[in-house]
């Protein structure tokens, strides 16, 4: 390969094994490891498991954003746990209320050229400054930090060509909403998404945030962007110019795929709910009553991004019918805010501050009122994640969302230029920003000495049995398509302070799909040895949590018969031990009904050769049919599966 594009040199330079031929498996060598508390207190009890002595990537840090409302003591008993496993195991720790993981990451760690894995589907924003940086379950983490590659699918490369400049009350968010329009969920699974071309220029390396940030909602393994001059100017303004290098394509190289987006043709996007896919023009919907506006995520954490709906309301109020959110990304954003009159500018116009972190956007607080539209800079709006059954979360730019806010309804930014005799206001990154490491709690040296502060919520992970030659099993559920991990496994502020406890957060395991689901399980457990689940595309889409399998797993899920699998999830269904099986014959989706049996026979036999998988379906009604399924898992991944997972494998070659 002479004429390299960045995401080729990333990962040739970090190849341990395989070759970068699409769909071939490759192992990485891994510098950065990314946690947050929603996933990693699991990690770290995984970690535990495997009897690890110290972290062996050269970056390991442990966030707390997730879990941040204290409305007993499992949140906070699990703070101080984590911070305890991040000294006993050499990680950075960084505090609670010191802000989202990704922000933070790439103010204080990220370098281009490095390679990172992370507890947490957004890793990939970190692409923005030139790293490869994939989101993956806890388990593939763990074996980073324990030293070990990391393994995934060589992925396809689409490149995207950005040309033109982005026009007034157009921003960032708005480039990766209509990729989303172009594409849905689904359009990036197998694929790394690369932007090239003269439109870079006009995007900071926040701005690539942003759009690094949602490439997860595509469905891609992970977003790359050059490592630039404007990539030396972000470095710079955090005091760290000495960790910039250059990294961009070689002239003349290819990519599988090709896109372009002309930035000047672009309009403000909204995604209706409750998929963020679901991308038309903000004037399309304009009009419609809302009663929430929240600002900040992952997904819009820049200084700008706070900085505009600042400007937008200057001097104004917002609606009395809107509650106003504000979740700024990092203490460091704050304290910029404060220095800036952003922060003035907001509370002034009736805002509501919240704490640093993910917030809302796990469903950690602030929940929409019943039956009302909320818009939101964030990136996801799956049912039920904002805490709210019915909710009607919309996902916008902090322009749209700020003159949202201004009259109560959902507004095209562009309008204020004649409501409000308002011009776009223009943001100069500041060349040097306030920065805060207080909060930020270095590895130590005697980390063997720590003690393990574990509280009465936190249970080490049971043991996990070896696969079994033969099952005979229910379907507890059909289900259809793109399903994802919040509706096998709810987020939100009454289940994530059990992710420390298996037991007790496997009893909302699919209840946003059917309540029943818990007490079916134990049943099928008892009685037959387990159960399985149907779905058809996209299986498990969204966040890495890998809760989505293991509460399952815990209650007795065998396997997953479905069409084809969101990355993050089939990952982590062989690291635990769950078949990941796809229909031979699409159509034979059709003939399976909840209720039925599935009769797996001679299975190690099967798995091991893998190309065809033989069941036999018990119908309800008695009647027997044959269905080929079949599944697409490596000779390493099927030795995994075999000894039950990927703990069970890591243990046994320790010992």
């Amino acid at each position: 390969m002479s004429a390299l594009n960045v995401t080729q040199k990333l990962i040739e330079s970090h190849l341990i094994e395989g070759e970068l031929k699409p769909g071939n498996e490759i192992g990485l060598k891994i510098d950065h490891a990314l946690l947050q508390d929603a996933t990693g207190t699991l990690v770290q009890l995984e970690l535990e498991a495997m009897n690890l002595d110290r972290a062996k990537t050269e970056v390991a840090v442990q966030y707390v954003d997730h879990n941040l409302l204290q409305t007993d003591f499992k949140n906070a008993d699990d703070h101080r746990f984590l911070k305890s496993v991040a000294q006993r195991f050499g990680l950075w720790f960084s505090r609670p209320g010191n802000g989202v993981s990704h922000p933070v990451h790439m103010e204080r760690f990220g370098k281009p050229g490095k390679t990172m894995v992370g507890s947490d589907s957004h890793t990939c924003a970190a692409g923005s400054l030139g790293m490869l940086a994939i989101g993956t379950g806890g388990l593939d983490v763990a074996t980073a930090i324990a030293g070990k590659p990391y393994y995934v699918k060589m992925p396809e490369v689409m490149g995207v060509k950005l040309t033109g400049k982005l026009p007034d009350w157009v921003s960032a968010k708005d480039v990766i909403l209509e990729m989303l329009r172009r594409y849905d969920v689904k359009g990036g699974v197998g694929k790394i998404i690369e932007y090239y071309g003269d439109g870079l220029k006009e995007l900071s390396a926040m701005d690539r945030h942003v759009i690094a940030n949602m490439g997860a909602e595509l469905g891609a393994t992970t977003t790359v962007f050059p490592s630039d001059e404007e990539t030396k100017k972000f470095l710079k303004s955090q005091e760290r110019e000495d960790d910039w290098i250059e990294l961009k394509a070689d002239e003349g190289c290819q990519y599988q795929y090709y896109e372009e987006i002309v930035l000047d043709d672009l309009v403000p996007l909204i995604a209706l709910p409750t998929s963020p896919g679901n991308v038309v023009p903000v004037e399309e919907v304009a009009g419609k009553p809302i009663s929430q506006v929240v600002i900040g995520s992952s997904a819009n954490p820049g200084l700008r991004d706070f900085w505009i709906a600042g400007k937008i309301v200057e001097g104004k109020n917002v609606s009395p019918e809107v509650s106003f959110d504000i979740n700024p990304t990092s203490r460091q954003v704050m304290q910029n805010m404060i220095e800036n009159r952003t922060f003035a500018n907001l509370i002034t116009a009736g805002a509501r501050y919240h704490q640093s972190g993910c917030m809302g956007c796990i469903g950690m607080g602030q929940a929409p009122a019943s039956g009302t539209i909320s818009l939101r800079t964030m990136p996801r709006n799956f049912p039920d994640r904002s805490g709210t059954k019915d909710d009607q979360v919309h996902l916008c730019s902090p322009e749209t969302a700020a003159a949202s806010a201004l009259t109560g309804k959902i507004t095209d930014p562009r309008t204020l230029e004649q409501s409000y005799g308002m011009s776009y206001p223009k943001f100069e990154y500041p060349t040097h920003e306030l920065i805060n490491r207080e909060m930020l709690v270095a590895p130590i040296d005697d980390n063997k000495s720590v003690e393990l502060e574990k509280g009465e919520n936190i249970k080490s992970l049971p043991e996990i049995p070896k696969l079994k030659d033969s099952y005979r099993v229910p379907v507890l559920l059909k289900m259809g398509d793109n399903i994802s991990t919040d509706e096998i496994l709810k987020a939100g502020a009454e289940v994530l302070p059990f992710r420390s406890n298996l037991p007790e957060i496997s009893k909302y395991s699919f209840t946003v799909i059917d309540d029943t689901f818990y007490d079916r399980a134990l049943d099928a457990k008892e009685s037959h040895g387990g159960h399985v689940v149907v779905a058809s595309e996209n299986y498990a889409q969204g966040s890495s949590r890998e809760h989505a399998t293991l509460a399952p797993k815990y209650l007795g899920q065998v396997a997953v018969l479905a069409k084809n699998y969101a990355r993050i999830a089939w990952q982590n269904m062989i690291n635990f031990g769950i078949l990941p099986l796809e229909f031979i014959n699409e159509s034979d989706y059709d003939k399976i009904e909840q209720g039925d049996e599935i009769s797996l026979d001679n299975l190690i036999e099967q798995v091991k050769k893998g190309d065809q998988i033989n069941i036999k379906l018990i119908k309800t009604s008695g009647e027997e049919k044959h269905i080929k399924v079949k599944h697409t898992m490596s000779e390493r991944q099927i030795q995994v599966m075999l000894k039950g997972g990927i703990i069970n494998d890591f243990k046994e070659k320790l010992n």
